[in-house]
């Protein structure tokens, strides 16, 4: 049946805000040109969102050219803000933004992890308060945490996790309770892979895997453009895959026996110990978190000769076993490493996880490093509070 008159009016509106927030300030024949809509229907839904306060116009396209047609029409960026936190174990990062995702203040709180879980709530719950009244923000229209663990996707509740801090949590709950916006959770590895194939080493790929290589190890799985949670939100817990090379099979309350006892941070270190690479201490990150031996070991190597050469091999051998897995079961056709080990090791370490995979698969996978490296998650967690935002602030049929 044919879409009545209104809801007419409001796809296209809905539309046309799509691709200002997609591509910034626009002319009027330019949403004429990307929308397809006739010049007299642009002109109307112009004045429309206008008068609803969702855009103005910004300036003019074109140093010579003046007049109507010259217009840039932008959305109105202070309309809703957004707030994205990157929860770790050591602390947390927070980003304050209007709605187009442009910062307004971004701040890091270390938390020791001799805190108790009610101190290290409050004092997250007050570095919230404190940067939203710095930068004058009074409500916050959306709020994305992305923190390690299961998420359920049915109730969007943080699971509980056995070696993760208590605090996390409960956050999660007091953010929930203390302000109006709509507070949103995923996991990091999740939340990595929405902003790789935005901005990142995915931007050309529908259907890839991020493989995330950390203190601990996960997967994040996009398929057909859509990111795949699972029943249960465990899809991609890779750290819990039977793989050759364990002395022990994983159990359903550990991953010792695992795809985590060959590439998680403990596991690569031991490795790199055994081939003599030196590891005096674990470096901090540009964040100020300290990252995971793994990593620093991953650095170390480049500077070590043969030993660091045959440690990179050997690492190489044992990611891509859970790549082959991966690669088997979905086909993917590429392959992000990221996380902390996986930003060290680079397209060094990435080119030699392709060359094993190929021996080991006969379906073609690119294997790529990431390109956000420590700042996939938070760019990961403001997309999607601003994906809800939008989903808020703009015009949507009924």
């Amino acid at each position: 049946m044919p879409a009545s008159p209104r809801t007419a009016r409001v796809i296209n509106d809905r539309l046309a805000l799509d691709h200002l927030l997609r591509e910034g300030p626009l002319t009027a024949a330019r949403l004429k040109e990307l929308t397809g809509l006739s010049r007299p229907t642009v002109a109307d839904l112009v004045d429309r969102l206008t008068g609803a306060g969702l855009i103005r116009i910004v300036g003019e396209s074109g140093a010579d050219r003046r007049g109507p047609n010259a217009r840039l029409y932008g959305l109105v960026a202070e309309r809703a803000h957004l707030a994205a936190l990157d929860v770790r174990t050591s602390g947390l990062a927070l980003v304050v933004t209007d709605l187009l995702g442009t910062p307004l203040a971004e701040v890091r709180l270390p938390i020791d992890g001799a805190l108790g879980t009610v101190p290290a709530v409050e004092r997250a719950v007050s570095l919230l308060d404190a940067t939203l009244a710095e930068v004058g923000v009074d409500e916050l229209q959306s709020v994305c945490v992305g923190a390690p663990g299961l998420v359920d996707p049915a109730t969007g509740e943080l699971r509980d996790s056995t070696g993760l801090p208590g605090w996390h949590r409960r956050l999660v709950r007091a953010l929930q309770g203390h302000r109006s916006a709509r507070v949103l959770v995923e996991n990091e590895t999740n939340l990595a892979a929405v902003a790789e194939r935005r901005h990142g080493a995915a931007q050309d790929h529908d259907t890839f895997v991020l493989l995330w290589l950390g203190h601990g190890v996960g997967a994040a799985v996009v398929l057909d453009g859509t990111l795949r949670r699972g029943t249960g939100g465990g899809a991609g817990e890779i750290g819990f895959l039977p793989v050759p090379l364990t002395s022990s099979l994983p159990s359903a309350t550990d991953c010792g026996g695992g795809f985590h006892s060959l590439a998680g941070a403990a596991a690569v270190h031991e490795l790199a110990r055994r081939h003599g690479i030196p590891v005096t201490r674990a470096r901090d990150d540009a964040d100020g978190r300290e990252e995971p031996a793994s990593a620093t070991a991953v650095r170390a190597a480049f500077e070590a000769g043969t030993a660091g050469e045959l440690f990179l091999d050997e690492l190489a051998d044992r990611v891509a076993l859970g790549a082959a897995a991966v690669a088997a079961v979905l086909d993917p056709g590429c392959v992000v490493l990221a996380g902390e080990t996986g930003e060290a090791g680079g397209e060094a370490l990435a080119a030699r996880v392709g060359k094993r995979l190929a021996a080991l698969s006969p379906l073609r996978t690119d294997v790529r490093p990431t390109r956000l490296g420590g700042t996939a998650v938070l760019t990961g967690a403001l997309l999607t509070a601003q994906e809800d935002a939008r989903d808020a602030v703009f015009p949507a049929a009924s």
